[in-house]
């Protein structure tokens, strides 16, 4: 006899004309969103989802501004919604409910209207529409205009008539919190991406919430900002029409890109950038008749690159990383041209450039001696980092899941025993620290390898050549909330400023957030990350509630410590947004004590 539940389940499982759905564009990318604009977030991320939907608004004015319509560009956020106001040709009236509804329709596919276009796809501001909860679009052309307004992509208003306006375009939308969640813009990261722009389009002035942003010198501008008075040598510039970069060095450790193909961002980098690293270190070599390793030339190097190309090739709809392959051999030679060619009409830039390059060779030849020491003495200790407990799938190796990885590093066997019973075996390791860590500010590199725990610590993320070959994308300081705790929080921050900076500048380092109290009764249990939240819990849950303390990560349970590394796991990003800040803080800080330092310890200690 076959039961109803399973006549019921075969009969679910028919699959016929019924089963097959059609989507509207709208409705695919509601549902699919992922797809569209990578990751969704709350806003506390620069990549998050709400900042994707800000960018497409912005290519699309700045490609005005780029064929020569329109200088400025007026942006107003108030933390939920955005309108963006440019003064280019404005979009055609008649076409304006295609261009923002439906997929693969827009001018971008014409190369006559729009040369070098970041956004080739017609897909950006269809998705914004259907993603917002209210989208509004106004486009006046030669004392016209047309209006109309969307809600979930929903047409809701279209309205049109005289004007006195300016031409041009406004767009202005809200994320839809049932996509987005609680979720709000940061300044910060919407100031980062206008100075962007303005730098990348020397002339193009942005004003966002009264702020105004424009840059004469381009790329030049953005790295005198990036690395201030650490520049050991005037910054070595080019421009044409098709690539621009810039280039120059600091005393300090590891390399420095900011890497954009038609005005986007390639956080990923791509083949631009490795031509572009490529070309320099032949155009070293040529000049001097050297045999300079890329490490050597590279080492303290901060540079940027900029193409624009007809046809860009982006790796998905949120182009972090470009993948023209055609265009490596063009770059590296016209960058090692350029370059070599400086180097000759500028002997005093030269002779500070090799003279760095040479010091940088120096200075790996007497770290090969400890680092082989270091490897022989790890060799004793085992065959394994012994402080690793490691997760399955790592950063670099492809894997779906491969952006999720991350390694918790913490104080102690006992906070570590409860996330190496709670995590995710698949995208999550653990590190444990023994004591507090070196304090590593002012200290040379050697420290690393001649000090046991920096050393396994640096094996296990693998960054002891380049940071490009990080094991984890997530690095989550989880120390517990007291006075120790902080100050083990500060001497890992100070390793990783020191030594790894690029690792805190594109975003890896994260602070858990873990609850500080527990308050409960007989029905509910709700964790509180402040005395406010302690608070006001108790007055929720009545007088009997019952009131602890976690003094540290250890004394949670690995069944609710569970919940605060799972989906819901909450990550405070550590963030520098111009790398020219971070000697100044790690001397405040981590340097030699003063009256400044002691005074704000003792306004600020908690």
């Amino acid at each position: 006899m076959v039961s109803d539940m399973t006549k019921n389940i075969i009969a679910s499982q028919v699959y016929d004309e019924s089963k097959v759905k059609t989507l509207s564009s709208i409705e695919h990318i509601r549902l699919r969103t992922g797809m569209y604009i990578g990751r969704l977030g709350n806003g506390t991320h620069p990549d998050d989802g709400i900042y994707v939907l800000f960018k497409e608004v912005m290519d699309n004015s700045v490609d005005e501004f780029i064929m020569g319509h329109g200088k400025r560009i007026v942006v107003k956020c108030d933390g939920r919604a955005v309108t963006v106001r440019d003064y280019g040709r404005g979009i055609p009236l008649g076409k304006l409910v295609e261009c923002v509804s439906k997929i693969n329709t827009g001018a971008k596919y014409n190369t006559d209207v729009f040369m070098f276009s970041v956004g080739l796809n017609g897909i950006g501001t269809k998705a914004i529409n259907a993603l917002s909860e209210r989208f509004r679009v106004m486009t006046c052309r030669d004392g016209k205009y047309r209006q109309v307004v969307y809600g979930r992509g929903k047409l809701l208003e279209d309205t049109s008539g005289e004007t006195t306006e300016r031409n041009g375009t406004l767009v202005e939308f809200t994320p839809d919190p049932e996509i987005f969640g609680d979720y709000s813009f940061r300044e910060e990261f919407l100031k980062d991406r206008c100075r962007h722009y303005t730098h990348l389009n020397a002339g193009l002035k942005i004003v966002l919430n009264g702020e105004t942003f424009v840059s004469e010198n381009g790329l030049v501008d953005l790295l005198m900002e990036e690395s201030g008075d650490a520049a050991m040598y005037p910054v070595i510039f080019h421009r044409e029409k098709t690539l621009e970069f810039a280039i120059t060095h600091t005393r300090d450790f590891g390399e420095r890109y900011l890497s954009f193909a038609n005005g986007q961002y390639t956080s990923g980098g791509g083949t631009h950038l490795s031509a572009f690293k490529e070309g320099i270190t032949k155009a070293i070599n040529s000049f001097t008749g050297d045999t300079y390793s890329g490490q050597d030339v590279r080492e303290g190097i901060i540079a940027a690159v900029s193409v624009r190309l007809r046809e860009p090739v982006f790796e998905s709809q949120t182009k972090t990383r470009l993948g023209n392959n055609d265009i490596r051999g063009w770059i590296a030679g016209k960058v090692k041209t350029v370059l070599e060619q400086h180097l000759h009409k500028h002997p005093e830039t030269a002779s500070v450039l090799v003279e760095k390059v040479s010091t940088n060779r120096r200075i790996r030849n007497e770290l090969n001696s400890v680092r082989k020491q270091a490897r022989q003495r790890a060799r004793q200790v085992a065959l394994r980092i012994p402080s690793l407990r490691d997760c399955k799938v790592h950063y670099g190796d492809g894997h779906e899941r491969a952006g999720e990885t991350t390694i918790f590093l913490t104080e102690g066997a006992s906070a570590a025993g409860s996330i190496i019973a709670s995590r995710d075996v698949e995208t999550q390791a653990v590190f444990a620290l023994r004591g507090k860590p070196l304090n590593c500010y002012g200290k040379r590199r050697d420290t690393v390898y001649k000090n046991e725990e920096l050393y396994n610590l640096m094996r296990a993320l693998n960054i002891e050549n380049d940071i490009g070959d990080l094991r984890y994308n997530r690095i989550v300081l989880a120390t517990d909330a007291d006075i120790d705790g902080m100050h083990i929080r500060n001497l890992l921050l100070t390793l990783f400023l020191h030594f790894f900076e690029g690792l805190v500048l594109n975003g890896h380092l994260y602070i858990l957030e873990t609850p500080i109290f527990r308050v409960r009764n007989g029905k509910r249990t709700i964790y509180c990350y402040s005395a406010g939240e302690r608070d006001t819990a108790a007055a929720r849950l009545g007088a009997k509630a019952e009131i602890t303390r976690f003094k540290g990560l250890g004394e949670i349970s690995p069944a609710e410590f569970k919940q605060f590394i799972g989906k819901d796991m909450k990550l405070e990003p550590v963030r520098i947004t111009r790398r020219k800040e971070i000697p100044e803080m790690l001397n405040f800080f981590m340097g030699r004590n003063t009256p400044e330092r002691r005074e704000f310890i003792m306004e600020n200690l908690v």
